[in-house]
């Protein structure tokens, strides 16, 4: 007798739900596309517990009749598509008929909905139809999904908070509103609103409520077009940037997808205009045939092919630059420079006041004792392992499960504890052993020759030739000078008028998190109303900072956090954006500042490398180099 057996459909059913439901945020985004479908005008989205609890979806589109009600949870039943042709002329967010069966295989589902003729209640429970029944309700569609991934503990246990997991979903919601502004979205989290737009067709005004004030007032709108695309929407002006690509939106026939090729399109246009290493702001709409655009890609829907993708990225580069040019936008950096009494933290530093501890020649021999250094990897072992214990007891949704399937989930997470301690160890080892080979290597002496290009040092030595990178060299030499003052210096100013950072509801309910984050670095934010948060009080090492930015940069990099770091590791995460973004390519230096640079390079502990393990300086063999000429 044959291996091979066809799967069930409840095991079917489960596989799909592994690519298509990964998290409640999958959920409340293939359920709202369904709703979207329905020519829906109103949407609710409404969760408990971070939608692990229960997600309650409502719309008042065109609804189903009873057929369809039960129908709509058979595997790859759809009225969207009814043929091969059809997949290539997709007008619809959804098609592949995976949704609803893939979701009721994790969770218990009730579906309500009417046509305005026939009223259906259809109840599944974790792939089993509990009842069908009439049920009155008006046109529309209500979904509720309870108890998710409650019957498979392996997925549960790799949920975060139910706040992060809040967070998530409201993102989503904020791109639906941005990509259809014509849709009232409404979404409630605990019983509170959380965010709402009035559906109105204004997309500057779903810009501000997504956005802000700030960037709404900055709004440059564009439309533009060739001969196969047709693309409308915001350009944020380039005084305002972010550290993440996370306000970047670009939506192809109203379908949120993840288009690296075109959000670097957009930086490129904003090239000239904003500092290298910042991202702006954009809300784009791309129209064009669906026979250009491949959405049957993976069950997620997030990734995409467009036949003519070169064609599109050239359009929106040109058109971008030029919008920009025409609205008059200056380049951001320039514009600071003329504020001589506050700089933005990603300007050129000066070297003029750098306070050396001794010339150059003997700089080599001024290198930061290994004990400061073991010390301060004890303390962040400490920490680690304190964070580690409190993320075993934060289980999401654990008070809702029976006690074997909690013993289960904490045994599992306490294995994955241990893996990864024991990874933890040897990464440290590794990076013991390689710090013990660098310090086997002086650091050479040097005799200034000149600059190159305004980005470079030359310079000679017993070696050869050595070429040192001067935004590498400064990136390394800040990293070390915040890491330094950061874990020695306690000492607050407090601010005249406290820094306000918009943001969303779901960061002001997660203020505990952040300032959980940055308590290290002695930043803490305070609740500010519904959708902001501001802090009263800086650490004196971002004094000449502008703190705004930066802190705006804080409340950006932990939204763009995809994963758990212990509080050390998200110190170094902030520390290496900032060094990143603080110097310049170009900058022109005398050759007092050279000497100063390379003897502050010398001094450092990692003097190979800046923050992002890039080499700060490449030494070039004196007979190689030679070779060519004797």
């Amino acid at each position: 007798m044959g291996k091979i057996r066809q799967l069930d459909s409840q095991t079917t059913n489960l596989i799909a739900a592994g690519e298509v439901v990964e998290r409640p945020m999958g959920v409340v985004k293939e359920l709202v596309e369904n709703a979207i479908d329905a020519s829906s005008t109103r949407i609710t989205i409404a969760i408990e517990e971070g939608g692990l609890k229960k997600i309650t979806i409502t719309d008042n589109g065109t609804g189903m009749d009873s057929a369809d009600a039960e129908m709509c949870f058979q595997r790859h039943a759809t009225s969207k598509i009814h043929g091969q042709n059809d997949l290539w002329t997709i007008h619809t967010l959804g098609f592949r008929g995976e949704a609803l069966p893939s979701i009721a295989a994790v969770a218990k589902v009730t579906l309500t909905t009417s046509n305005g003729e026939d009223a259906t209640r259809v109840v599944m429970a974790y792939g089993k139809t509990e009842s069908v029944s009439p049920y009155p309700c008006s046109k529309g569609t209500e979904i509720q999904v309870e108890g998710l991934f409650y019957h498979t503990p392996a997925r549960l246990k790799h949920m975060r908070s139910a706040s992060y997991e809040a967070s998530l979903i409201q993102d989503v919601i904020s791109r639906f509103a941005l990509s259809h502004p014509e849709i009232a979205f409404r979404f409630i989290n605990e019983g509170r609103d959380a965010f709402r737009t009035s559906g109105q067709g204004s997309l500057q005004e779903v810009v501000y409520s997504v956005y802000g004030r700030g960037a709404a007032e900055n709004a440059i709108p564009v439309d533009f077009s060739d001969f196969d695309y047709h693309v409308h929407g915001y350009l944020i002006a380039p005084s305002i940037t972010r550290a993440t690509r996370n306000m970047m939106h670009i939506f192809l026939n109203g379908r949120m997808v993840k288009t690296y090729k075109l959000y670097q399109s957009v930086q490129e246009g904003y090239h000239e205009f904003i500092p290298k290493g910042r991202c702006p702001m954009c809300v784009l709409l791309v129209e064009m045939d669906p026979h250009l655009l491949d959405v049957n890609v993976h069950p997620s829907k997030w990734e995409v092919r467009i036949s003519k993708e070169v064609q599109l990225e050239v359009l929106i580069k040109d058109q971008v630059e030029k919008a920009l040019k025409e609205k008059g936008a200056v380049r951001e950096s320039a514009e600071a420079e003329d504020k001589p009494a506050r700089t933005t933290y990603y300007q050129p530093l000066s070297f003029d006041d750098l306070d050396l501890r001794a010339a150059y020649p003997s700089a080599g021999s001024g290198y930061k004792s290994h004990k400061q250094t073991v010390e301060k990897e004890e303390t962040a072992e400490t920490t680690d392992k304190k964070e580690t214990d409190q993320n075993t007891t934060a289980i999401t949704g654990l008070s809702h499960l029976d006690p074997d399937t909690q013993a289960a989930i904490r045994k599992e997470a306490e294995e994955d504890n241990a893996l990864l301690a024991a990874l933890q160890a040897k990464v440290e080892e590794k990076e013991e052993t390689y710090g013990q080979e660098q310090e086997e290597d002086p650091f050479p002496l040097m005799e200034i020759i000149g600059q190159y290009k305004d980005t470079h040092i030359l310079a000679s030595c017993s070696q050869g030739l050595v070429i040192i990178s001067q935004k590498r060299a400064q990136e390394r030499i800040l990293y070390e000078q915040l890491a330094e003052k950061i874990d020695q210096e306690t000492i607050m100013n407090d601010l005249l008028v406290p820094v306000t950072i918009q943001t969303s509801d779901d960061i002001v309910r997660r203020i505990d998190e952040l300032n959980e984050t940055y308590a290290p670095m002695h930043i803490q934010f305070e609740a500010f109303g519904k959708d902001t948060v501001s802090v009263r009080s800086i650490p004196a090492w971002m004094q000449k900072m502008d703190e705004t930015l930066f802190l705006q940069d804080c409340v950006d990099l932990f939204v763009n956090e995809q994963s758990q770091q212990s509080s050390e590791k998200r110190k170094q995460t902030l520390l290496k954006e900032v060094s990143m973004h603080t110097v310049h390519v170009h900058q022109k230096l005398n050759m007092e500042e050279m000497k100063e640079l390379i003897a502050r390079l010398a001094m450092c502990h990692n003097r190979w490398t800046d923050p992002q393990g890039n080499p700060t300086l490449v030494i070039m063999d004196e007979k190689k180099l030679l070779k060519g000429l004797l």
